[in-house]
């Protein structure tokens, strides 16, 4: 799998950075999912948003940004890397960026916790790297990892229950790809606020009822999101006996591992079942490294995910190359995720 991930990324990387470029230069159609105030309170997705105002909503143009910043750092053809750079460089100004800042602080609970994630990965993945251009964007970033670090350690001390459903609100995806990205950064404040709220959600949750997923717009399976966060916070061998009391039942035949079928591939919400194709593979490969790890090998769980992973990649690779915007403005960023866990 390792060596195949790593040939398909290869093959990929243009293509990819070709749908990044098409969705940074996309400005409509918008879904802002700004709250007005007042008759007068419509401004331009630009005005509101002028480092991510492109690629459908922001959240997705944020996570375009990361895999742009992310194929760079994999190597690109000296036509697309240019082109690349001088997209993400007009954008991720510290002009534009403070402008994001004050629009998190003003709505604190917007985007919570799916765009602050991908916002404080895309900070991780610019500001630890070693390309000198990158890593000015990464320090342009830093003050937006500071608000959402605020914004997180406010979330968790008030909320008494985690989301759980399998859309952009729920809190064990989110918080797994913060607690990664603070490690990267080294904000361990930060990580051990994410640590601290994933066990204090999930560290006692067994019987997940896996046959009842998923819901008919997920793009995230939320038990899979859960035992992904866990693994990322408990060592192996503890991680192995929370998962074996979290699915006990998990078998080849369980609907929390198989492979989803999209029926029309231009309603958008439909459509997220190609990213829960995505997610999921990308969860189980990680899941199923962190069960290896541990001392007894968890065997049979492992060849369990072993033979759901292959469906569920192939069918979510499939839907990546699309003409379709209502799946090409976010779902090469997921697939790139599944390949780079795979490696």
């Amino acid at each position: 799998m390792t060596e195949n991930a790593a040939a398909q990324m290869d093959q990929l990387a243009g293509v990819y950075a070709d749908i990044v470029l098409d969705n940074l230069s996309r400005p409509y159609p918008y879904a802002s999912h700004h709250v007005e105030t007042s008759l007068d309170d419509r401004p331009s997705p630009q005005e509101l948003h002028p480092a991510f105002y492109t690629s459908f909503d922001w959240h997705s143009c944020v996570h375009m940004t990361w895999l742009g910043v992310s194929l760079l750092e994999h190597g690109l053809d000296a036509d697309r890397d240019a082109a690349l750079r001088a997209a993400l460089e007009a954008n991720l100004t510290a002009e534009n960026l403070a402008v994001e800042g004050a629009y998190l602080l003003a709505n604190p609970s917007w985007e919570r916790p799916y765009g602050w994630a991908w916002l404080v990965r895309l900070a991780a993945a610019a500001g630890t790297s070693a390309d000198e251009q990158i890593s000015r964007w990464g320090a342009a970033l830093e003050p937006l990892v500071d608000i959402v670090a605020s914004l997180v350690a406010g979330w968790t001390a008030k909320a008494e229950f985690p989301v759980r459903h399998g859309l952009h609100t729920n809190a064990a995806f989110g918080l797994g790809m913060m607690l990664d990205s603070f490690r990267m950064l080294g904000r361990d404040e930060a990580a051990a606020v994410c640590e601290k709220a994933a066990l204090g959600w999930f560290a006692n949750d067994a019987g997940w009822p896996g046959e009842w997923e998923m819901s008919g717009q997920d793009f995230l399976s939320a038990g899979l999101s859960e035992a992904d966060l866990m693994a990322r916070v408990l060592d192996a061998d503890a991680f192995a006996a929370w998962f074996a009391a979290f699915l006990p039942e998990l078998s080849p035949q369980s609907r929390i591992v198989a492979k989803a079928t999209v029926t029309d591939e231009s309603d958008g919400y439909l459509a997220h079942l190609n990213g829960l194709n995505l997610t999921r593979a990308g969860q189980i490969i990680r899941i199923r490294k962190a069960l290896a790890a541990s001392a007894g090998g968890a065997a049979g769980t492992v060849a369990v995910l072993d033979a759901a992973l292959e469906p569920l990649l192939s069918a979510g690779m499939k839907s990546v190359i699309t003409e379709e915007f209502m799946s090409s403005h976010w779902l090469a960023s997921f697939a790139w995720d599944a390949l780079a866990s795979a490696r």
